[in-house]
């Protein structure tokens, strides 16, 4: 009898606690999808990247690099497509640069493009 007592409290708990998960998943509407998000923390890690190797080309070469050329000296991680972005540099010689990761997956059209600088920040348009 105490067993099944038990048994019937680890229920409670147990629906309780998935109840409660449930409503705070759905209670987020502006919330992007856990993929997205996932997608768009590795794209604003590789912006990062690409920017650092931008960095390490301006002091090599005194002026910042296309993404070709990022490739060609072998700073680039991991190409110019991943998870459905692809990367394009803009450079102002040793001024300034900026690289984009816009969506190029049909799956992926509403979601965000993004871009860093020469300051080092990733930005969400």
């Amino acid at each position: 009898m105490r067993s099944a007592g038990v048994i019937v409290g680890m229920i409670l708990a147990l629906g309780g606690g998935y109840f409660a998960f449930q409503k705070s998943v759905t209670s987020a509407p502006n919330q992007a999808p856990p993929l997205e998000q996932i997608d768009v923390v590795s794209i604003r890690q590789t912006l990062l990247a690409m920017g650092q190797a931008e960095r390490q080309y301006l002091v090599a070469h005194g002026a910042y690099a296309t993404i070709d050329q990022l490739s060609q000296e072998g700073l680039l991680p991991g190409g110019s497509t991943q998870r459905g972005y692809i990367f394009s540099a803009q450079v102002s010689g040793g001024d300034a640069f900026t690289i984009t990761a816009r969506p190029i997956d049909v799956n992926k059209t509403e979601w965000p493009t993004l871009t860093v600088r020469e300051n080092m920040q990733v930005t969400e348009q």
